[in-house]
């Protein structure tokens, strides 16, 4: 169980500045230094929109990849690179983000990045109350296997997983020696497809990735059905995860629900059973800003289910894809929620 009852939490992105879309959509004209730099400047204004917040556990809003997952493929050997989306046009959707072929042995010699990403973050945020908590994140290796095309090498997507899985564990043993205190291992993909694929195999999987930091630093995961330009991917039912998703060897994991009207909310209080559950009160796909009273009406109703000490509360997703502006007064009025409540269970 966590120290600090109803927990405030993000997943893992923030939404970018402008100013930095427009630098990343014109790296040519930038020297390594000037890159260098946006990068940083990029974490100070996530790290400083988090802390305004007044959140528990903050992240560096995975300001320095392309996207949540799609950067890595940049520090993968193997691969040939696609350099362009199979469609550009029309509506937002998941076509419109490439696949990799694979051209040889599947290696990381320098990393897959993440340890740079959490050592620039306790940089920007050496000054930080200790009571926040520094989280990194990290997609998983079934779900960094979907953007990579399968050959006579690697047969098929499991075979794909596989040779990522030990890039991913190796990333992982290096952040927790870096000092790295709370690491969500983020598997959407899992969760999109547990209603047609075996889960027991997801979890072996899972199990195996993260296993040499099991009670090293505090494991967390996400269960996501996707969120591109604010379209999900998955079947959204978590029915089909459980009860094997039960058996991942996590501190906490995470449910979207505000996006779903807090269908199956009955589901938290069996995953209590096992870990942690950090909840999604507030919508990253809409542009509705709930109110503090909202927020707390949420949380009271997770707490019919769950109880205070095993309960953390989040955004329903990443805020990569939301505005800034959203995203400032959606984790605003989510602390301002959780507070009013916290104020009133402990008296």
């Amino acid at each position: 169980m966590k120290d600090c009852p109803l927990r405030t939490s993000v997943i893992g992105s923030y939404a970018f500045p402008g100013w930095l879309e427009f630098a990343a959509e014109h790296l040519d004209r930038f020297g390594p230094d000037d890159t260098a730099e946006a990068q940083r400047d990029g974490v100070i204004c996530a790290v400083h929109d988090q802390l305004e917040a007044g959140l528990d556990v903050i992240t560096d809003g995975e300001q320095t990849r392309l996207d949540f997952n799609l950067s890595f493929y940049g520090y993968l050997e193997g691969i040939d690179v696609e350099p362009d989306p199979p469609r550009r046009f029309g509506p937002p959707a998941h076509d419109q983000r490439g696949r990799h072929e694979i051209v040889g042995e599947l290696t990381a010699p320098r990393g897959l990045g993440v340890v740079a990403e959490y050592q620039r973050l306790v940089d920007v945020a050496r000054d930080v109350d200790p009571k926040v908590t520094l989280k990194a994140s990290i997609p998983g290796p079934y779900t960094l296997s979907g953007r990579l095309l399968p050959n006579r090498q690697y047969a098929d997507r499991w075979a794909v997983t596989e040779a990522m899985l030990p890039l991913v564990r190796r990333e992982l043993e290096d952040l927790v020696a870096a000092g790295c205190r709370e690491v969500c291992v983020d598997e959407p993909s899992m969760s999109c497809y547990a209603y047609r694929e075996d889960t027991k195999r997801f979890v072996d999987i899972f199990n195996r990735t993260i296993e040499p930091i099991v009670g090293r630093t505090r494991i967390c995961t996400h269960f996501c059905f996707g969120n591109y330009k604010a379209r999900a991917v998955g079947k959204r039912v978590y029915k089909p995860m459980f009860p094997a998703f039960f058996d991942l060897k996590v501190d906490e994991a995470h449910v979207e629900m505000a996006s779903r009207e807090f269908a199956e909310i009955e589901v938290i209080g069996e995953m209590a059973g096992h870990y942690d559950v950090a909840v999604g009160v507030v919508d990253v796909k809409s542009y509705f800003v709930e109110t503090p009273d909202d927020v707390a009406d949420r949380v009271r109703l997770c707490l019919k289910h769950v109880p205070a000490d095993r309960l953390v509360l989040a955004p329903d997703c990443g805020l990569s894809q939301t505005a800034r502006w959203a995203a400032r007064g959606k984790l605003a009025n989510m602390v301002a929620g959780v507070r009013k409540v916290r104020e009133e269970i402990t008296g």
